[in-house]
């Protein structure tokens, strides 16, 4: 599993420190250990950090179900075998429903992986021991594969005096990097734009007005209708795009932009420009440098022409 140019859940922030371990009054440790923890909404992007160090798995419960319990009990058990390889993150299904909603979950138990800041699902419902020991053991090996090999004995947040691992943002990033923690996505577009009208050729402000215009769209919106919308109007085009977003912040890439990519061969006119240039925008969003990217570049030129 290839996890490079996936959408990064952090909403920007993995130039934050990667190995910063939420704090204690932030994410209170459960079953008294530092490998479990409860997550928020906010405190939810520090954990998405703590995943390029090792893997975060994330335990939608609710507290009316059963078979929640039994999950969860069943995943701090091996969690705390792995002795730090891992980070158990649970989280309550209907108080944390923007957790929930980027992740597109919505039922508990479900239990989904952050590796890297890119979304891992990997069940739904109750699993026998031996086969979730062998699905956290698959899971490890996809985090190595993508360089994820570190522990949390190893992630403890710098001493106050200790140099910065990461060079300061420029001001116009910060400030986006700011509007974003706070809710603001139009502000940090803002950001963005004037980091843009400054200096046309930051691919840093690029990507980010790409990602933050993303989440603007989606900001609110009720997947399950945007999906029903899709289906029932093939050749509408702000139905479309709105899948083919949804389809992004999910991960499914190839799907968002093979969607996007059949919409410019088959309309005209102000539609077919519309498409082209949302497309352009989800190639931001991913990387450029993204081989789907690449691909869906040539495809793109095949439907123009």
């Amino acid at each position: 599993m290839n996890l490079r140019g996936a959408v990064d859940l952090s909403a920007l922030k993995a130039r934050a420190d990667a190995a910063a371990r939420p704090a204690p009054s932030e994410a209170a440790p459960a079953a008294q250990s530092p490998y479990i923890v409860a997550v928020t909404e906010q405190t939810f992007p520090q954990l998405v950090q703590l995943s390029a160090q090792v893997p975060v798995i994330v335990d939608f419960r609710a507290s009316w179900s059963e078979q929640s319990a039994q999950v969860s009990a069943a995943l701090e058990a091996v969690v705390l075998e792995l002795d730090g390889r891992v980070l158990l993150a649970h989280t309550d299904l209907e108080s944390q429903p923007q957790i929930a909603q980027a992740f597109q979950v919505s039922a508990a138990p479900t239990v989904v992986a952050v590796v890297k800041g890119q979304p891992v699902p990997l069940f739904e419902g109750t699993m026998p021991e031996p086969q979730l020991r062998a699905l956290i053991d698959e899971l490890l090996k996809v985090a190595e594969a993508n360089g994820v090999t570190g522990t949390l004995n190893d992630a403890a947040a710098p001493s106050p005096d200790a140099e910065p691992t990461e060079p300061a943002l420029p001001p116009l990033h910060q400030e986006a990097f700011e509007a974003i923690e706070a809710g603001d996505y139009a502000a940090a577009a803002a950001a963005y734009r004037k980091a843009l009208a400054e200096q046309p050729a930051d691919t840093d402000a690029k990507a980010g007005l790409a990602q933050v215009d993303l989440m603007q769209r989606l900001d609110s919106a009720d997947a399950a209708e945007l999906r029903q919308a899709g289906a029932d109007q093939p050749d509408n085009v702000p139905a479309q795009l709105a899948v083919a977003d949804l389809d992004i912040t999910g991960g499914h890439v190839e799907d968002a932009f093979a969607r996007v990519v059949a919409l410019v061969a088959r309309s005209g006119g102000e539609e077919k420009e519309t498409a082209r240039k949302r497309l352009l925008e989800l190639f931001d969003v991913v990387g450029t440098s993204d081989p789907r990217v690449t691909k869906a570049r040539s495809a793109l030129a095949r439907a123009l022409f």
